[in-house]
């Protein structure tokens, strides 16, 4: 599903992002990269979704080779990744509906497939009761569940979490956690980039540390302390 073969991400002028990073994540996955600020988890998420190309070496997601893909051709890959940020970026006067349709709206689709995808991913994130209410009106834990609907709108084989409970608090934490680990279930690769150790306790798999830009662990299972 993802590989990265001794990839090296370089910025101008010598600043060494990523050094010699080989990993490989199986469909149906649910991975966390964690490390200090700095430690590279970004820019490794930047390389999966094409923000940022390969200095050397090759990364692969869904069999696309990222290094090699045309401007055309990202928004596809793109399609086959849910990305999820820290900053919610709602539209405020939409409803939770409306907010989590827009992704479906803006490539086209029609009025029938919006009715029947929306409720379906908002009753895998339990917010089904509240698709009539705007933002203002959620929590902050359930703004990001309503984030977490529009990114499956497209049902992506992978979902990209970049410091997703970063704003929450304690419990509205474990309610994002909850709703990743069941959309997992239902087998979409879930990569999780975050600092929080209490965060991938909680979520008990596979965790990946980065240090100074170079994995330093590769684990799976059991509690895990972050490796500074």
């Amino acid at each position: 599903m993802i590989v990265l073969d001794h990839v090296t991400k370089v910025y101008h002028p010598n600043h060494v992002a990523l050094q010699d990073v080989s990993l490989a994540i199986g469909a149906g996955e649910f991975v966390s990269i964690i490390g200090q600020s700095g430690a590279g988890k970004t820019t490794l998420a930047k390389l999966l979704i094409a923000d940022e190309r390969p200095t050397q070496g090759k990364v692969s997601v869904g069999g696309w080779d990222v290094g090699a893909l045309s401007v055309h051709d990202v928004p596809l890959l793109r399609r086959q990744i849910g990305v999820i940020f820290q900053d919610y970026k709602l539209l405020p006067k939409k409803s939770v509906f409306e907010n989590v349709a827009f992704a479906l709206e803006v490539i086209g689709a029609s009025r029938a497939r919006i009715r029947d995808i929306v409720p379906q991913v908002l009753r895998v994130v339990g917010l089904e009761e509240k698709a009539g209410r705007f933002p203002t009106q959620l929590s902050g834990g359930e703004q990001q569940r309503v984030v977490i609907a529009r990114a499956l709108v497209h049902q992506p084989k992978i979902l990209l979490a970049d410091e997703p409970t970063g704003n929450l608090d304690t419990l509205n934490t474990r309610d994002i956690i909850d709703a990743l680990l069941k959309v997992n279930q239902f087998g979409t690769t879930i990569i999780l980039v975050t600092h929080n150790r209490e965060v991938v306790n909680a979520v008990h798999r596979r965790v990946i540390t980065l240090k100074n830009g170079q994995i330093h662990s590769d684990q799976h299972q059991g509690k895990y302390a972050l490796a500074m």
